[in-house]
């Protein structure tokens, strides 16, 4: 079939306009396919990390809305299996103004001294770590978010409540390095404690708990454990690693797997309807040409890898440039601020593995939509080829 090369690929370009617009539409079908494909992956198939591994989140089981009691950490710690229990509270707010998505950043409220051993990936010097300890108003931010929004040491952060009915005047006091790459903010809940009104239910109560156990081994039995222990409260936990919180937000969306296999299942039939549809048309205006082609003595066999080769070298060159522009959208999703929230896609990319799968379904599906048209040319008898007419 190699021999046949040449030939497959002057009459896949023959008509240019219509192969053109044929590989753009393809193109633009596999960028979309390829997106979804690399978002599957990433939020779905990810290994967590090292640290992640060992992290759980302990939350209101009604809602993450629902706050659940601060008293409930030193339960928590007392339960084998956990190394270390940190106050987890969501504060939200307004920086400067709201409508500027660069204003856009999770704040949340931690304790200072668990913050740097529970998550054990965030790198930041032990005098920060100190000034941090010691300074009721101080905050310390990734290094991603002081980079973008130009913060250094010592400057000063107003944060305005929206959830919590307070104004939070902070001060950084470090900046930490870690892999993901977020732009987080973590000040002193005990901060926000003082400043709520004396009679606020919300003073002793926290949004939710980090706890990281001693192993990987352990994370599913503290779960357990942890929810059994307060299971007859009016406050029943929900307990779940740290990449299953994570996934929990999309469940917002709905049932998210299901959606991407929809929509992944609808570009596929439309590609196949299209690439079919063009090589129909292309062999249709050939017939006469393979009625010649037999009486040279090319055998259907011939005949059909040729139709089979000009509609596989049409969608590979579709899928090619479809992977090229998904690589580029899916940069556009890892830096927007949509990943902040949803950390997995801060590593979304057009990998090897998933270029190669993209490549391998446009293949796939130029062969199929042409087998039809190429099956049918193949088995037109030369006297039916040549009295063809058009």
């Amino acid at each position: 079939m190699f021999r046949y090369l040449s030939l497959i690929v002057k009459n896949s370009l023959r008509n240019r306009r219509r192969s053109i617009l044929t590989i753009g539409s393809i193109a633009v079908s596999l960028c979309i396919l390829g997106v979804l494909i690399a978002m599957y992956s990433a939020m779905f198939k990810g290994a967590p990390t090292e640290a992640q591994a060992l992290r759980l989140v302990c939350r209101n089981r009604v809602s993450l809305t629902q706050p659940i009691p601060i008293y409930f950490r030193d339960k928590i710690q007392r339960i084998p299996g956990v190394h270390d229990v940190m106050a987890w509270q969501w504060f939200g707010g307004v920086y400067k103004d709201s409508r500027d998505p660069n204003n856009m950043f999770p704040r949340f409220g931690a304790e200072p001294d668990h913050l740097f051993n529970v998550n054990t990936e965030f790198q930041l010097p032990d005098d920060q770590k100190l000034a941090f300890k010691n300074l009721r108003t101080g905050c310390v931010i990734s290094r991603t978010l002081a980079d973008k929004l130009n913060f250094n040491l010592g400057d000063r952060i107003t944060l305005v409540g929206d959830i919590f009915p307070v104004t939070l005047e902070l001060k950084v006091v470090g900046i930490f390095d870690e892999p993901s790459h977020v732009m987080i903010l973590y000040f002193n809940r005990e901060y926000l404690r003082e400043a709520l009104p004396v009679n606020s239910p919300q003073r002793d109560t926290v949004g939710a708990f980090l706890i990281q156990a001693d192993s990987p081994a352990d994370v599913p039995r503290v779960a357990e454990a942890v929810d059994r222990e307060f299971e007859t409260t009016p406050f029943q936990t929900k307990s779940e690693s740290e990449k299953a919180f994570m996934l929990s937000f999309l469940a917002f969306l709905g049932n998210l797997k299901l959606f991407i296999m929809a929509i992944f299942g609808a570009v596929t039939f439309t590609i196949l309807l299209v690439s079919g549809n063009t090589i129909s048309m292309s062999v249709r205006e050939r017939i006469r040409e393979v009625g010649i082609l037999k009486t040279l003595g090319f055998t259907p066999g011939a005949i059909l890898g040729i139709v089979l080769g000009e509609s596989a070298v049409i969608s590979v060159i579709g899928g090619a440039i479809g992977c090229l522009l998904a690589a580029g959208m899916c940069s556009m999703i890892a830096n927007s601020p949509g990943s902040m929230f949803m950390p997995a896609l801060k590593t979304l990319g057009i990998t090897p593995l998933v270029g190669l799968l993209s490549l391998g379904v446009a293949l796939a599906i130029g062969v199929l939509s042409s087998f039809v048209p190429a099956w049918n040319a193949s088995r037109t008898s030369i006297l039916e080829a040549l009295r063809f007419s058009g």
